[in-house]
């Protein structure tokens, strides 16, 4: 059974999953609906690792399809708050 995750508290996860994959980022200025490759200094293996980690941490299947929904922090949260809820 998932517990379910506030907004914020899912916020939280995704920045920390980031500040994995680019640690050298200023998370703190991250624009909320701005793609994290426009804003932060990450590749496309950097997105695929951290889209695995989502996967691991949310214990949730993500179709190949679906990863450009999980490209800012606001679609992120959109997502796992959906997925979560189902």
């Amino acid at each position: 059974m998932n517990i379910p995750l506030t907004s914020d508290e899912i916020r939280q996860t995704v920045l920390r999953l980031l500040g994995e994959v680019a640690p050298e980022a200023d998370l703190t200025a991250l624009k909320p609906g701005v793609g994290f490759r426009d804003q932060l200094d990450i590749d496309s293996m950097d997105f695929l690792n951290f889209v695995i980690l989502i996967h691991k941490t949310f214990g949730l299947e993500i179709p190949e399809a679906d990863y450009p929904k999980y490209a800012t922090l606001n679609g992120c949260v959109e997502q796992l708050s959906d997925k979560r809820a189902t």
